[in-house]
């Protein structure tokens, strides 16, 4: 096994143990999965533990009392226990988290900056429609992937990987660059020795580092800017609720040919081993026909 593939094995158990790895410490973990919701919340009234449910379990691994906050409100959100056109009080949410002032700003701030909420003078902060939502910020996909609209995520999250990706696929063909290429083979050689350990952690780690990589690889700046979305899907990807992606000797080899097309400067070759890749998963072929062989 190469010194990258050990690398990330071990870089994986170790956040798999509940340890920061390289470039994780941006990352909010999730609250609860949503199949083990309980009934929506009230913002108020009897259920006078929200602040303090808040602060207790995964949520503590957060990037602070910010991170956590940001988390917490921002699920609630795109879960429907905070609905549309709410009013958000920052001195009420200051109270039941028990946070500051400063922190509560700046957690509406972020929450703003991703269309969840809107602040106008005398009008305060309010929650705001899932029309205005921006639908491809990471942190909404992974919140949508676990909340009641979980279903209608992992449809949209295929159809969207389905226009991108093979797309990428065929451009990438045109610009080989042989660290590119060496990298996609690395990542090719850790799923497949990640899927004999039984290692789901490094194999969606490599997984994604493949085709972020392969749509960086496309030459398109626009394109590229889309990897996160990608990203975020793959990552949200294999989890018990979402039922995606999983591991499996035909998911390492349909990544084998995708990288031998690209290294031969096989564009069609690389596009149809993308569209092939993408309708393994059944929730993907109710979405698109597989594509024909010539």
């Amino acid at each position: 096994m190469s010194t990258l593939a050990h690398t990330m094995m071990t870089t994986a158990r170790s956040a798999d143990s509940g340890l920061a790895g390289p470039g994780d410490l941006d990352r909010y973990p999730y609250t609860e999965p949503a199949g083990d919701r309980a009934a929506p919340r009230s913002w108020g009234g009897a259920d006078s533990e929200l602040g303090r449910t808040g602060r207790r379990g995964s949520a503590s691994r957060g990037r602070g009392l910010h991170g956590q906050l940001v988390q917490q409100l921002g699920q609630m959100i795109v879960s429907g226990d905070l609905g549309a056109d709410r009013p958000l009080v920052p001195e009420e949410i200051g109270q039941r988290f028990e946070v500051s002032r400063t922190v509560v700003r700046e957690s509406l701030r972020v929450l703003e900056a991703k269309g969840l909420v809107s602040a106008r003078p005398n009008v305060g902060t309010r929650v705001r429609p899932v029309s205005d939502w921006n639908l491809l910020d990471p942190d909404i996909i992974e919140w949508r992937a676990y909340g009641p609209q979980r279903d209608d995520q992992r449809r949209e999250l295929a159809e969207l990987r389905w226009t991108i990706e093979p797309l990428a696929a065929r451009l990438a063909a045109g610009h080989g660059r042989e660290d590119v290429q060496q990298r996609l083979g690395d990542m090719v050689e850790i799923m497949g020795h990640a899927l004999g350990q039984g290692d789901g952690v490094t194999f969606s780690r490599a997984d994604a580092e493949f085709h972020a990589l392969l749509i960086q690889a496309a030459g398109n700046r626009m394109l590229d800017h889309l990897s996160g979305i990608v990203s975020a899907a793959l990552h949200v990807s294999g989890n018990a609720i979402t039922g995606c992606e999983r591991p499996s000797e035909a998911s390492v080899a349909q990544h084998a040919r995708i990288a031998d097309a690209l290294a031969a400067g096989d564009a069609a070759g690389a596009e149809s081993a993308m569209r092939q890749l993408l309708v393994v998963h059944p929730e993907v072929e109710r979405v698109v026909p597989a594509p024909r062989e010539h």
